[in-house]
């Protein structure tokens, strides 16, 4: 097990002078006594065979709104007494104080341990890995998504961090949008003190980035960073939520520019999480992929923000059309034009395939935000309905998108589900290109199992949902018991091999030759900091059966 130092956001660190303030500082307050201050821990991520992105964030002493200078170390070993690279970096306001340094002239599956050092300051040591060239007998991932601060502890991100696994892959919503009070637990925020800082919703850079600093106080979020390497892509929360190219259900006209909003919101992600782009102030297009030696191509999907076209709704879209649900069905499946990844990220999917396939990989890993696998509405009777005590707030739209369940309908439009002439695409690239491929998707803050199929039945590959790490699942909107939801949704969606509707954790998946094993690790708790971990029977897909067995 490794463990790092971290910053305890409820410790004020000692000393006179000035203090720096919440604003600078991003979640929690020191007073202005040392050279430097590093502020939120530090990362690493996009881990290639030969480099790493390294990151921090670090303060002047005074807090003055002044340009940096210091040093970046990568070494052998923890005492830094074989340091085999180093250079000079600098940060500044302009770029929130964060450093990102990409690391090169690294050895292929090696550990190495980094820190910065600023104003004869150190920050804490980090440890990351670079990815493997060659032979590969097993590749392990850690795959989360759905970290909502003012709904519970961590708990998950600190299992990752204690974990034996190569790289963390984060799949979206590693922050939320929204004001004070809105998608919270008021007992996590009044007892547990896990408000949200700005109180607002975040509109602007500054918002974007008091956000995350928040966040990244948390000692478990730092932790989970400090010890693993991550590969990352953004959902809708760190936009605004259900966002497609032009717009979002959580932006309105008052709010200003939805395009700008896009862009302080991509430049505050590119600061603050551990990514490699090309552009130095803004994060580009996000889709990317990696090489693990002979075994995988990880190749990351942008189905959120790139090329997805505005969601359909069932009231807007159904009802207040006065569309038939039948009329409304054929309309969703037929309508070919409607994509999620867009035409340039579909043919740039398609190159990576073949490329994959190509040089003999065995397995094609797909990470991105939304479930790819089918999911109808489960059929309930009048007694199951009735029984349902759901908040007023979503009573109306939940039993009204039941009521659809005899249709054949999907239950949730924003999904994969919602453009199936799209996936019918991919799949069709899958079949042709792909030699195993495996998906993993987060977003729904449940843990999902599918064999994949072709509208006509033809088997494509697997798919592996991840639970969230906080965020609550189908038990908030379908409070039935959890044995008797996952038998309703079984029964209305065939390819659902497993499911569980009721816990907050993580998603292990391991990938070898022969096969790839995923098991789910669930906390018992988000409430408390004491928490039991209970890790699931594996699911097994052996190489060219393209399903679980």
């Amino acid at each position: 097990m490794f463990e790092t130092s971290h910053i305890n956001r409820r410790r004020v660190i000692q000393g006179m002078g000035l203090s720096l303030g919440l604003v600078s500082l991003r979640g929690f307050e020191v007073a202005a006594a040392a050279p430097a201050h590093f502020t939120h821990g530090v990362a690493s991520g996009d881990p290639l065979s030969d480099r790493v992105i390294l990151w921090t964030r670090v303060l002047p002493g005074d807090g003055a709104l002044v340009t940096l200078t210091g040093r970046w170390e990568v070494a052998e070993d923890l005492q830094f007494k074989r340091v085999v690279i180093s250079g000079e970096t600098t940060t500044g306001p302009e770029r929130d104080h964060t450093v990102k340094v990409d690391a090169t002239g690294l050895q292929p599956a090696t550990n190495y341990w980094y820190r910065f050092v600023f104003n004869g300051v150190t920050s804490a040591v980090g440890r990351t890995r670079t990815l493997p060239v060659g032979a590969v007998e097993a590749f392990s991932l850690a795959v989360c998504s759905c970290s909502n601060y003012p709904q519970g502890y961590f708990n998950a991100y600190r299992d990752i961090a204690q974990a034996d696994i190569d790289v963390v892959m984060h799949l979206g919503d590693y922050i939320y949008e929204y004001a004070q009070g809105v998608y919270a637990n008021p007992y996590v925020v009044d007892s547990l003190g896990r408000a949200v800082v700005p109180e607002h919703e975040i509109l602007v850079l500054e918002d974007y980035r008091q956000r995350y600093g928040l966040y990244r106080t948390d000692e478990d979020l730092q932790a989970a960073h400090a010890a693993h390497p991550w590969i990352c892509v953004w959902d809708d929360h760190e936009l605004a939520n259900n966002t497609w190219h032009s717009g979002a259900q959580n932006h309105s006209d008052d709010e200003g520019d939805f395009f700008a909003r896009m862009q302080m919101a991509r430049k505050a992600y590119h600061e603050w999480m551990p990514i490699r782009t090309p552009a130095q102030t803004d994060q580009g297009p996000i889709y990317r992929s990696f090489q693990v030696g002979d075994l995988a191509d990880i190749i990351m999907l942008d189905t959120r923000l790139e090329g997805r076209d505005e969601q359909l709704d069932y009231r807007r879209d159904l009802l207040d059309a006065k569309r038939t649900p039948e009329i409304f069905e054929e309309t969703l499946r037929r309508n070919s034009e409607r994509t999620l990844l867009g035409e340039e990220q579909f043919h740039w999917l398609a190159n990576q395939l073949a490329a994959s396939k190509d040089r003999g990989a065995p397995w094609q890993f797909l990470g991105q935000q939304v479930l790819m696998g089918k999911i109808n509405i489960p059929q309930m009777t009048q007694e199951q309905l009735a029984s349902l005590t759901l908040p007023e707030e979503v009573r109306s739209y939940v039993l009204g998108t039941l009521q659809l369940g005899a249709y054949g309908l999907p239950l949730n439009l924003d999904a994969w589900d919602g453009y199936p002439a799209d996936r019918e695409r991919v799949f069709s690239l899958l079949l042709e290109l792909a030699n195993n491929p495996v998906v993993v998707a987060g977003d729904t803050h449940n843990g999902w199992a599918f064999n994949l199929q072709t509208e006509a039945g033809v088997p494509v590959g697997v798919e592996v949902g991840c639970p969230g790490v906080t965020s609550p699942g189908l038990e908030s909107y379908f409070p039935l018991p959890p044995e008797q939801m996952a038998a309703l949704l079984q029964a209305s969606s065939p390819e659902l091999v497993d499911l569980d509707t009721s816990h907050r954790g993580w998603s292990k998946v391991t990938l070898t030759p022969e096969a790839t094993v995923s098991q789910w690790r669930f906390v018992s708790t988000v409430l408390d900091r004491e928490y039991t971990v209970n890790e699931t029977e594996p699911l097994v897909a052996n190489v060219d059966a393209r399903r679980f067995s």
